[in-house]
């Protein structure tokens, strides 16, 4: 499976989950290590926009992941308001279930921000991970229509 993830250069290549364990996601509790990726490029694009950081310098990164069984979370399973992050909690405690779990490598799940794409999310701790190959690096501008 190929999957994208948008980045500054610094960062495009740390498969570790140690911002994500820091700081926390969306699908992930502090504590708990996780890489987001995207299933489209285009997605990936829309999730990075902030106008006031549109001269920064990020990279596009193309990553193959093993093909292994995928954990598959159904948006009509989820709460009512699952995109609204101050209800974050039950798709907090998903992804750390998925990853305290080691089952699978990959969990696939419906984006807050087109809710018919997915976020890809990896398990950096699952023993497959080592497996996850970086296919495609190139620099990234973003077309100078997203400013205000």
């Amino acid at each position: 499976m190929l999957v994208y993830r948008i980045s500054s250069p610094a960062y495009i290549g740390d498969l570790s989950g140690a911002g994500s364990k820091q700081y926390g996601g969306r699908w992930n509790e502090k504590g708990s290590s996780m890489v987001y990726f995207a299933a489209t490029r285009a997605m990936d694009v829309l999730v990075h926009v902030r106008l006031e950081q549109i001269a920064k310098e990020f990279v596009l990164a193309v990553f193959e992941l093993p093909d292994t069984d995928v954990l598959t979370i159904n948006m009509y399973n989820l709460p009512k308001d699952w995109k609204d992050l101050a209800q974050a909690d039950e798709l907090k405690k998903i992804g750390s279930l998925f990853i305290k779990n080691q089952k699978y490598l990959t969990m696939r799940a419906p984006s807050a921000i087109l809710e018919e794409e997915f976020n890809i999310l990896l398990n950096p701790e699952h023993p497959l991970a080592k497996k996850v190959k970086l296919i495609d690096l190139r620099s990234f501008e973003f077309d100078r229509r997203f400013k205000a």
